[in-house]
């Protein structure tokens, strides 16, 4: 079968390539992909901002079918369809028993079972999924089981970067009705804060980005007003009168970008950060202000719940029609094409391109 396999850290393309799935046995799933979403943490792995060992199956964000279970496994059968979760709460280790199941680490440990062989050597899915790929075989836990009106396109969307930023509004900023808003970054992640805060009642959104397209989309979803990050002070003052948003997201990854976002939010407001940054980049912040101005800072990771809850209680919105999930996606391409899809993600051209497997 093909997949898209990153060879080395620093590689601008990926490669189209012929292997075979792996580690198939108990407690295993085998999955058959139609679905994946091309997420900015592919881009990440791919520069290597995000650390992970290489050669791997890219992608993370995904949605396919099951074809055959291994032994234990009994929430998924042959024929549902499921999303592929790239970090999944395992339901026994310390985070999960606390109630943090999306701080669950699996995604980290399931690396320890390759779910490939490349030329006759084993190889890596991305934290144990690898979602480019014609079929892949994942931890049994890895496979959240949806309902059959829920599109493979959508469900991909669901498996990241919706449930990362919906869930940073809702779970852990709990943003409030009647609030003001400003989202710093319109990725996928970014407009899907957006959508949170306009769900969760927000009075006045507004977006942040230096791409004029991007500035567009996210007047499309909910944004009341959409500037460039120059504009950003005149904005603050303009719509709050100077004294800040009730809740500032950042949603790039930055060090700079959270120190806007710091600056934007009110006294006593909430800082949000939801990009994920290099681990070596540190923030400015002092102790002096974060004393002082007490806002308070919530990283928030995927979803900041257990993103079982997370991806129900999306596909609820978007049912009702609360949410636009089929209008954040600008680009369909095939499994061959991935690298356009990556130019169109380095570019800015796309808000969420869907590579159609099946």
């Amino acid at each position: 079968m093909r997949a898209a396999v990153l060879k080395n850290i620093g590689d601008e393309s990926l490669a189209v390539t012929e292997l075979t799935t792996g580690s198939f046995g108990p407690g295993r799933v085998r999955v058959r992909m139609h679905r994946a979403g091309l997420c900015h943490s592919d881009l990440s792995i791919m520069n290597g901002l995000l650390p992970h060992p290489t050669p791997c199956v890219l992608g993370h964000e995904g949605a396919g079918e099951v074809v055959e279970v291994g032994e234990g496994v009994t929430h998924v059968k042959p024929g549902d369809r499921v999303i592929v979760c790239w970090m999944p709460p395992c339901d026994v280790c310390p985070s999960c028993k606390a109630g943090d199941g999306h701080l669950c680490r699996s995604g980290y440990a399931n690396l320890g079972k390759p779910n490939f062989v490349l030329d006759g050597t084993a190889a890596l899915g991305m934290l144990g999924a690898g979602t480019f790929t014609e079929e892949t075989v994942i931890a049994g836990h890895a496979a959240i089981p949806i309902p059959d009106d829920v599109p493979y396109d959508i469900a991909a969307l669901i498996g990241c970067g919706v449930t990362t930023g919906i869930g940073a509004a809702l779970n852990t900023a709990k943003v409030r009705p009647g609030s003001s808003v400003v989202v710093i970054g319109l990725g996928g992640v970014g407009i899907s804060v957006l959508q949170g805060a306009r769900v969760a009642g927000a009075a006045q959104i507004i977006a942040v980005d230096p791409t004029p397209n991007r500035r567009d989309w996210a007047l499309d979803f909910g944004a009341t007003e959409a500037v460039a990050p120059e504009e950003l002070a005149e904005a603050t003052k303009r719509v709050t009168g100077g004294f800040g948003f009730d809740y500032a997201f950042e949603a790039v990854g930055k060090a700079a970008t959270l120190r806007a976002a710091y600056d934007a939010a009110r006294l006593g407001g909430t800082v949000c950060l939801v990009g994920a940054g290099g681990r070596t980049e540190h923030s400015d912040l002092t102790m002096g202000e974060l004393v002082m101005n007490e806002k308070k800072v919530l990283p928030s990771f995927y979803g900041g719940d257990d993103v079982r809850r997370t991806y129900a209680t999306i596909i609820d919105l978007w049912r009702a029609g609360r949410i636009d999930l089929d209008s954040m996606i600008t680009h369909h391409v095939p499994l061959g094409d991935i690298n356009e899809a990556v130019r169109q993600m380095h570019t800015g051209e796309a808000l969420r391109t869907i590579i159609d497997i099946v």
